[in-house]
């Protein structure tokens, strides 16, 4: 028995001629409830208010700096090295946490050397308890923007991500579509020898005075081949060979097609779901068990549940470039291990080592 969720959702709450982005909101949420704990932390071992400032300033940076580095990097440089300057154009999307968890370590590095005169394990151990809850809010984000997304699978939980087909229709045929929307249809389910895949229909409006014949050539020459499970990375919807677009009664310029849509794991809140557990267990242990007192071992279990977590849901998501496909480990993948490893690293160190100053 699986629970499908259609998602299709505008990317932010319209405030006149201002869009605030749901991906923005998340983020500066979970920034501003990491902000809050690591001013209480501050406060506790008499470090000057003004720092926390400073401190906010240095992770913001870091963090989209490092992202978009990782994501031009790591996913996409055979692009990014033949158009340099658009590495600059953070706006049209592209972030990789692996580069950011890059970046934040280098900055909170400087930070504690030049800021607060602190060791800078002092100060990985403390911060990154905000960061896993700043990151189960970031990966909430993702799913509203209906990005980094699981694979095609039948799941509890399934969803079918409309926003993707809806955005193609609009911006790509924009000649001819002034609107698109897909739905669930009361047809049969199809069953598959890997999926069983619900029944849905894509509805657009057409422009005023688009013919008949137009309407049919491009969805048969354009539209409809690019909506087959050849490339299960990417597609959300699927329509039948010889399918066309029929007018819905009592709505002028109004069509539909039948079609089936793609269930995929929602892996944007399994990860969310893991990085909150993370929160918890690091936040108990550091305000309860003491370990705050020893170098390295909050910031070494961090680097091996969070990237150890990281590197298995990887095995339920699609893959972010073509590349990956030929993979046997996906780039998250390889890029995890190293991370896991340091943290096994500074775990068997904090057993030996001597307790953080305060």
């Amino acid at each position: 028995m699986f629970l499908t969720i259609t998602w299709a959702s505008e990317v932010g709450i319209h405030l006149g001629p201002i869009t605030l982005r749901y991906y923005s909101l998340l983020f500066v949420i979970g920034f501003a409830l990491g902000y809050r704990m690591m001013r209480k932390w501050f406060a506790d071992s008499k470090i000057s208010e003004t720092a926390i400032d400073t401190l906010l300033t240095y992770m913001v940076v870091a963090t989209v700096v490092g992202a978009r580095l990782g994501h031009c990097l790591f996913y996409a440089w055979d692009y990014y090295s033949q158009n340099p300057l658009e590495i600059l154009y953070v706006w049209k999307g592209g972030l990789a946490s692996h580069g950011a968890a890059i970046a934040i370590p280098i900055a909170m590095f400087l930070f504690a050397k030049k800021v607060i005169n602190k060791p800078f394990l002092w100060m990985m151990d403390r911060l990154v308890i905000t960061v896993a809850l700043a990151g189960a809010f970031i990966r909430i984000g993702n799913w509203m923007n209906s990005e980094i997304y699981g694979d095609p699978s039948n799941s509890t939980f399934q969803t079918v991500f409309a926003q993707p087909v809806i955005d193609v229709v609009e911006s790509q045929y924009g000649h001819l579509f002034t609107h698109a929307t897909l739905e669930k249809s009361e047809a049969a389910e199809l069953v598959t020898d890997s999926l069983t895949l619900p029944a849905y229909r894509l509805v657009v409006t057409t422009l005023e005075g688009t013919g008949m014949g137009e309407l049919q050539s491009t969805w048969q020459t354009q539209l409809r081949p690019h909506l087959s499970l050849k490339d299960r990375d990417n597609v959300h919807f699927i329509a039948l060979d010889g399918s066309f677009f029929i007018p819905v009664e009592g709505q002028p310029n109004t069509y539909s097609v039948e079609g089936y849509g793609i269930p995929r794991h929602p892996s944007q809140w399994y990860e969310a779901l893991a990085y909150f557990a993370i929160f918890g267990v690091l936040y108990w242990l550091f305000s309860s068990k003491g370990w705050g007192e020893k170098e390295g071992k909050l910031f070494g279990l961090f680097l091996v549940l969070v990237f150890g977590a990281r590197f298995f849901i990887e095995f339920l998501k699609a893959n972010q470039s073509s590349f990956e496909s030929v993979m046997a480990f996906n780039r998250g993948q390889q890029l995890s291990i190293p991370f896991v490893l340091i943290g096994l690293f500074l775990l068997i160190r904090s057993t030996q080592g001597k307790n953080q100053p305060s």
